[in-house]
């Protein structure tokens, strides 16, 4: 059996799971609600505040598939219930960022601004404080929209292994390199 996939599902107070007869996960919380279409092969039974993933047979498709829709259906309860939060940081001199609603407005040393709607679902905060780096605090419940967001905003900049330079998670570690060496 798979490790992960055969791991049952906690269900918080508040969060209710409903599988529907074509096999699409609904979770609702406080936070929200996901919904997420499963391959046929693979079943999702839930018992009271329990749910159980699980698949038909040992094949290689299957028993890759029966980890992942746990980890996915596991993710959407987490996420109507918590939520997820990440924190950017933009290192480098005169990088900016404000929030005007949905809209992030980014200063990063080229000679335009860049500009980014966020989709509804994500709450967004910034903080600039003196003699820190500009943050930027993005809050969802589904994670794969927050992962992708945080990937699309840190592809503007991405950390430079010199100086360190760039948009990076809060709390990441880069592996930096020497420069050049001086001459004679």
């Amino acid at each position: 059996m798979s490790r992960i996939g055969k791991l049952p599902i906690n269900i918080p107070a508040g969060v209710t799971v409903t599988v529907s007869n074509d096999n699409v996960v609904t979770v609702k919380g406080p936070k929200g609600e996901l919904t997420q279409q499963v391959d046929p092969m693979i079943s999702v039974n839930v018992e009271g505040a329990v749910c159980h993933v699980t698949r038909p047979n040992d094949d290689k498709e299957a028993r890759a598939k029966h980890g992942l829709y746990r980890a996915l259906i596991h993710n959407m309860v987490v996420g109507v219930s918590e939520g997820y939060k990440k924190t950017l940081e933009l290192v480098g001199v005169g990088y900016r960022v404000e929030a005007q609603g949905q809209i992030l407005n980014f200063s990063l040393g080229y000679t335009h601004p860049i500009y980014l709607q966020l989709p509804k679902e994500v709450k967004v905060e910034t903080k600039s404080e003196r003699n820190q780096n500009p943050l930027v605090i993005l809050e969802c419940a589904d994670r794969q929209l927050l992962g992708q967001i945080c990937a699309k905003i840190r592809s503007f900049r991405k950390p430079e292994p010199y100086k360190g330079k760039g948009i990076k998670f809060q709390g990441e570690v880069l592996r930096r390199k020497a420069g050049k060496s001086a001459g004679k």
